[in-house]
């Protein structure tokens, strides 16, 4: 069983930054590939980002291109959003999922059926 907690939301303003994190609680946590949803109110859970076990692919929604970044410390059993250039319209819960079945031959998953796991998420809210 995997357990995601994410850590880091909070408010601010259009225009600034933030770091969203998801400490996993397992021991095998390299072997998953991670990413990164949000779901705004009346809204269905998106997809934003994801990483690949080691890190070396990415892949961004197009609302996230060019902001956000992903990345992941396997050391650290962490994975990390930054956010940047936020809008009022980022305002969402943010999710960190991870993929046991992930395999570098094929793509990482952008639909929220290919993530096992979930965090319980942590909001972020951004004031115009």
């Amino acid at each position: 069983q995997v357990q995601l907690v994410e850590s880091g939301g909070g408010l601010v303003q259009a225009g600034g930054s933030l770091r969203l994190s998801c400490a996993a609680s397992v021991r095998t946590f390299r072997s998953y590939a991670l990413g990164w949803f949000r779901q705004a109110p009346g809204k269905e859970r998106e997809f934003v980002c994801a990483i690949s076990r080691d890190g070396g692919r990415t892949v961004y929604a197009d609302s996230a291109k060019g902001r956000f970044t992903i990345s992941r410390d396997n050391a650290k059993n962490t994975v990390y959003l930054q956010m940047n250039s936020l809008k009022p319209e980022d305002t969402a819960v943010y999710y960190c999922a991870a993929d046991p079945a992930y395999s570098p031959t094929q793509a990482l998953g952008i639909t929220l059926g290919e993530y096992d796991y979930w965090g319980q998420g942590t909001q972020v809210t951004v004031s115009s």
